[in-house]
């Protein structure tokens, strides 16, 4: 009843805007997040997702830093006027030469009260393939003449766009089958899962292995943040 109530209060714009956190870059220290001037998100590990945590409205802006450390790895100040009842994600990723960077999504999370769906955003956090296509598809599913449901997903970059509200979807059965744009040979097929309704997901693309040396090209796996947690 709780939660219900925490939903009703985001799809009214009533309830705090809400941040939360990835950490995507291979071979990184664990890092802290930073934010309204002390650290927010604690000693987060590669590969790894945090719950939600409440922010004011208005501009902010989140750094990250090795742990242990205060020198600043990224920095960004996209989250210029952070509403109510809005959702956003900072993402810690490696630019050009693994050089740490960091992306910003704000989700407007403009869902209809009587709607059930669930929602479903994808990113590309995975420089080994720089761009993708996802699939959302009944398991087994040929996808030869199928569309994706999240097409050209480029490197650094969600789709939907930040600004845009993610996709919504039938509760049901699924699996995700991910494939160079274009193409309809997987470079990664899910097993399959539940989606319930109202889930809330972020399918972020990561290179395959946990370290740079393991990185193989258009190899991938999947991250997936459901509501804030992994």
């Amino acid at each position: 009843m709780r939660r219900q109530f925490r939903r009703v209060g985001k799809e009214l714009g009533l309830t705090q805007a809400q941040v939360h956190f990835i950490h995507a870059i291979p071979s990184g220290p664990n890092v802290d997040f930073y934010g309204i001037g002390k650290i927010l998100q604690p000693n987060l590990a590669y590969a790894t997702v945090t719950n939600f945590a409440n922010i004011g409205t208005g501009q902010h802006t989140f750094p990250y830093a090795a742990i242990n450390t205060t020198t600043q790895l990224a920095s960004d100040a996209s989250i210029t006027n952070a509403a109510k009842g809005h959702e956003y994600t900072v993402i810690a990723l490696p630019d050009a030469g693994f050089v740490p960077s960091i992306a910003v999504i704000y989700d407007l999370f403009d869902k209809g009260l009587l709607s059930g769906s669930a929602r479903v955003r994808g990113f590309n956090a995975s420089a080994s393939a720089q761009n993708v296509d996802l699939y959302l598809v009944a398991p087994g599913a040929n996808i030869t003449t199928i569309s994706p449901t999240l097409a050209g997903i480029g490197y650094k970059n969600a789709v939907l766009a930040t600004t845009q509200d993610s996709i919504y979807v039938s509760r049901g059965t699924y699996q995700i089958i991910a494939t160079l744009p274009g193409s309809k040979t997987p470079i990664y097929t899910s097993k399959s899962f539940d989606l319930v309704n109202n889930a809330d997901w972020l399918v972020t693309t990561l290179p395959s292995g946990n370290a740079l040396s393991q990185v193989i090209p258009n190899k991938i796996r999947v991250l997936v943040a459901q509501g804030g947690n992994t």
